[in-house]
């Protein structure tokens, strides 16, 4: 029996996360479905987690196959790139051109993933990307396409070929950029001149209003027919029979006017949201493509493809940096704004890490290449920022829902307009007819459908050029609801350097600087966290202490550190320990200079020897200058708490807590206690983020409702766990992006709002019959391109 128990475990264990638990019965059952499974010897479901742990071998497709209620997906917890048991066949990434419309890129993914071959496929509509797993051609993606002039273009080898189209494109004159639109406003005005020579029922005025619509809608027709004959309701379709319908009626005039006015409006909103995007690619085009790199003795410019890890690359003043890597030899200033948004130039020297993208001021540098291409600082960011921008805010989820139920309703009520006044109340067939397809024509929900991604790919967008990393729209709406937010105390609100902050002798006639030497001395043995500050104090004054030979040193285990130097013994530690040795001069007054050290947050220290104390040493983490005005400015945007979560002991942390202005402070935490507390706030507040460095607080920052992480240029575990991520050390970031939140939140509800509310007053001039075609469609196209400039605004937030 013992060895069927230890078995499984010895086969290699995978955990998987499960999306669409819902009822722990569920989850029994798949528990139970997945053990059956050939290769499998054990399984156990984490129901809170939403994971299975899998003992023996299965693949994803086995695990969905085994579940036990619809919608259950499977994916292994390591990350995407990294799942080898994973039976979807390769995941390519491709660039796709002429995105304007969030319904046609939904469309489009619904066609690549029925195409034969194809497994999965996924659209970034932020991105304009769309991800394929399985196999398939450029030529079948673009047949699969749902509108015209739809390009698609392999992400890996589209990088040169795509900036010398960029470039190409950029030098394309206005007119022959939009000629379509303009040789289409131009048979429009040939038409109306007709009109007033020949009047509105000759030949020639017909003919230059159709030729008219024909040149500026024909992919919109060309689209829409095809969605007709599927049964496809988009607004594609809506257009298309609203045109229809107005040409069979003999409305010529009005309906060019409205192909017009629709291709513009599409421009409008494709403008709008290559807008959005620019904020990718400025990132993309932050690093350069080659780099000058040293090779058997000469220097050679390699393109950042094909260097490899270990290669010296050469970086003169005034240059940018390529590639990731660690400064062999030279000291410069470098500008890290592009990477972690600090404005300031930071010191760097032999040893000290530097960033692609980032640019060297001042000294030339020699750089060992420590990660290739694809695993640059600034490569995972635009990797996560494009990722973050194609994920679904809660609201996106609303308006797509609101969408699908919306549009079938529209060409209801635009039957009903059309049909029911004349049948019943003896109203004019065209008259209505006429009214109806101006309903079709208000119903179109391009603002709607536009109004939520291209808000949140601009608040992303931004955030990422200030050095914030916001891994998703769901996280960006769930800052802006925070009431509560938890701060690690040691690395987020202190530097997490411990320094000296007093160091005081007994006696006047006592040595101060011999004296610390000699403490030095003693420290320098010592394996205490603490030790370091005191050799850096030493360092700093430039007093030597390496060379003093300390005998019969020892530890005293939880009480200090003991060491003879010239023949006489001396102690370093906490004042019990010179309480026991009793020394004689421990008077009230030593007393009470420790007591106010330590309720000032510091750690004292008392050096001396078995007769007398001799000197008292404070060492504290020092506070972060901006702490204070950072949990200010947190409670003057209504954050209700804050807190302070530290390992430290109460007087310490109650010292730090209240001189940076916390509502409260929780000590001598361990990291399951720190969860606890994190748990018990979510419980209180509902919204909760913890703000940690993303390594020790894992756990605590995996419960919260958003986890922030200080820190996470070159922190591949920050920017891997925390759903925010503040890329320079600088917490004045959190009351910026607590602020694009919020701002964002009000914009996407306002925006909501608008597109619905415009619809509505539209529909109300049906009542009175003053609604028109040219009315409806300028409706349409006004509140999509207010939406959308409403949207970009978010662009321009600045960080005060």
């Amino acid at each position: 029996m013992s060895e069927q128990k230890i078995e499984p475990m010895e086969e290699e264990m995978n955990v998987y996360r499960v999306q669409g638990f819902s009822c722990a019965n569920c989850a029994g059952k798949f528990e139970r479905n997945v053990k059956d499974i050939p290769g499998v010897e054990d399984a156990k479901v984490n129901f809170g987690a939403s994971k299975i742990s899998v003992y023996g071998e299965t693949t994803v497709e086995e695990l969905e196959k085994a579940g036990a209620f619809e919608n259950l997906k499977v994916a292994p917890e390591k990350t995407r790139r990294q799942a080898p048991i994973e039976v979807k066949k390769d995941k390519n990434v491709y660039f796709v051109e002429g995105f304007s419309c969030a319904n046609c890129a939904g469309k489009f993914e619904k066609n690549v993933k029925n195409l034969p071959e194809v497994q999965d496929a996924k659209v970034n509509f932020g991105a304009s990307k769309i991800s394929v797993y399985g196999e398939t051609t450029v030529e079948e993606l673009e047949k699969a396409g749902a509108f015209e002039n739809l390009k698609v273009v392999p992400e890996k080898s589209s990088e040169e070929p795509g900036e010398e189209k960029k470039e190409q494109e950029d030098k394309v004159p206005f007119y022959k950029k939009h000629s379509t639109l303009l040789y289409s406003v131009l048979f429009i005005a040939f038409g109306f001149l007709s009109m007033s020579v020949n009047g509105n029922d000759n030949i020639v005025t017909a003919l230059l209003f159709i030729t008219s619509m024909i040149v500026g809608g024909l992919s919109l027709f060309k689209t829409g027919l095809q969605n007709l004959v599927r049964l496809e309701f988009d607004m594609r379709t809506l257009m298309t029979i609203a045109v229809i319908g107005g040409v069979i009626i003999g409305e010529w005039a009005e309906v060019a006017i409205v192909v017009i006015l629709f291709a513009l409006s599409e421009a409008l909103e494709r403008f709008s949201m290559d807008r959005a995007r620019q904020s990718i690619s400025s990132l993309m085009d932050i690093a350069p493509k080659d780099a000058l790199v040293r090779r058997n003795g000469q220097e050679i410019k390699v393109h950042v493809n094909d260097i490899e890890i270990g290669d010296i690359m050469l970086v003169k003043p005034g240059q940018k940096i390529a590639m990731d890597g660690i400064i062999v030899n030279g000291y410069s200033a470098i500008n890290q704004a592009a990477i972690t948004g600090e404005s300031v130039p930071v010191e760097k020297t032999v040893e000290d890490e530097v960033f692609a993208g980032t640019l060297n001021e001042e000294g030339l540098l020699e750089v060992k290449i420590t990660k290739l291409v694809e695993d640059t600082t600034i490569s995972k960011i635009i990797h996560l920022v494009e990722e973050a921008q194609g994920e679904r805010a809660p609201a996106q989820a609303f308006v797509d829902k609101f969408a699908k139920y919306y549009t079938p309703i529209i060409m209801i009520i635009a039957a009903l307009v059309a049909v029911a006044p004349p049948l019943f109340f003896d109203g004019s067939w065209e008259t209505w007819i006429y009214q109806g397809l101006a309903v079709l024509v208000v119903g179109c929900p391009c603002a709607l459908v536009i109004s939520t991604p291209i808000s949140i790919v601009s608040a992303i967008g931004n955030a990422a050029k200030k050095g914030i990393l916001v891994k998703g729209g769901v996280y960006l709406e769930e800052i802006g609801g925070l009431k509560a937010i938890a701060f690690d105390k040691t690395g987020t609100l202190t530097k997490g350097v411990p320094v000296v902050t007093d160091y005081s002798v007994i006696e006047d006639q006592t040595d101060e600087q011999g004296l610390l030497s000699i403490i030095t001395a003693l420290e320098y043995r010592s394996g205490h966290p603490l030790a370091s500050a005191i050799m850096n104090k030493a360092d700093s004054d430039n007093i030597s202490y390496s060379d003093i030979l300390v005998e019969d040193f020892s530890s005293i285990t939880g009480k200090g550190i003991m060491g003879k130097i010239n023949g006489k013994m001396y102690y370093i530690g906490n004042p019990k320990l010179f309480k026991e040795l009793s020394v004689s001069n421990f008077s009230k007054a030593i007393e009470q200079d420790v007591a106010t050290l330590q309720k000032q947050g510091k750690t004292v220290m008392v050096a001396g020897t078995e007769d007398k104390i001799e000197a008292i040493i404070a060492v504290a983490d020092e506070v972060r200058q901006s702490s204070k005005e950072v949990i200010q400015k947190l409670h003057q945007a209504g954050i209700q708490k804050t807190v302070m979560l530290t390992g430290d002991n109460h007087s310490t942390a109650n010292a730090i807590g209240e001189h940076v202005g916390v509502t409260d402070v929780q000590s001598e935490l361990l990291p399951q206690d720190k969860l606890d507390v994190i748990k018990q706030l979510k419980s209180e507040h509902n919204h909760v983020a913890m703000v940690g460095d993303g390594v020790n607080d894992a756990p605590a920052l995996a419960a919260s409702t958003v986890g922030i992480a200080m820190g996470g240029a070159g922190t591949d575990t920050a920017l891997e766990t925390a759903d925010v991520a503040l890329m320079g050390d600088d917490l004045r970031k959190l009351p910026f992006t607590v602020k694009l939140s919020r701002k964002t939140l009000n914009i996407i509800k306002g925006n909501i709002a608008f597109a619905i509310a415009i619809k509505f007053i539209a529909l109300l001039l049906v009542i009175p019959g003053w609604l028109t075609l040219w009315i409806a469609i300028l409706s349409d196209m006004g509140a999509t391109l207010l939406v959308a400039l409403n949207g970009l605004r978010l662009m321009r937030v600045k960080d005060k």
